[in-house]
């Protein structure tokens, strides 16, 4: 499983998560700063990638298209930093394997751990 790191979280992630086990890419090293969430989208389809970010958008567009991937992890915090969120990330990813696999929308706040399975109707 590779991750696929959204703009709006910092590069540091990728380390974190490669790190831990899990091949990550920040979005920089990809392609242009200004893409459009659809783009990230279908980047991550094509190249079977999981999106990683603390954006809403990717849930939407998930539920939109009926979509069965890419899978998504989704950050919900204010401080969306590694130093604030890396043990509930990693616990994520370890706990939903197999989920990601398949297809989910995996949500990740402070108090919780939330997972849907694709597609979303």
């Amino acid at each position: 499983m590779h991750i696929l790191i959204d703009m709006n979280l910092s590069p540091f992630w990728s380390e974190v998560l490669t790190s831990a086990g899990f091949p990550a890419t920040h979005w920089s090293e990809i392609g242009r700063a200004d893409a459009s969430d659809q783009e990230i989208f279908h980047y991550a389809q094509k190249n079977e990638s999981v999106v990683f970010t603390h954006d809403l958008d990717f849930g939407d567009i998930l539920a939109a298209t009926g979509a069965d991937s890419p899978s998504v992890i989704q950050i919900r915090t204010e401080n969306p930093t590694p130093g604030a969120m890396k043990e509930a990330v990693i616990r994520a990813l370890n706990q939903f394997q197999s989920e990601l696999s398949a297809g989910a929308l995996i949500v990740v706040d402070p108090e919780k751990i939330r997972a849907r399975i694709l597609p979303i109707h």
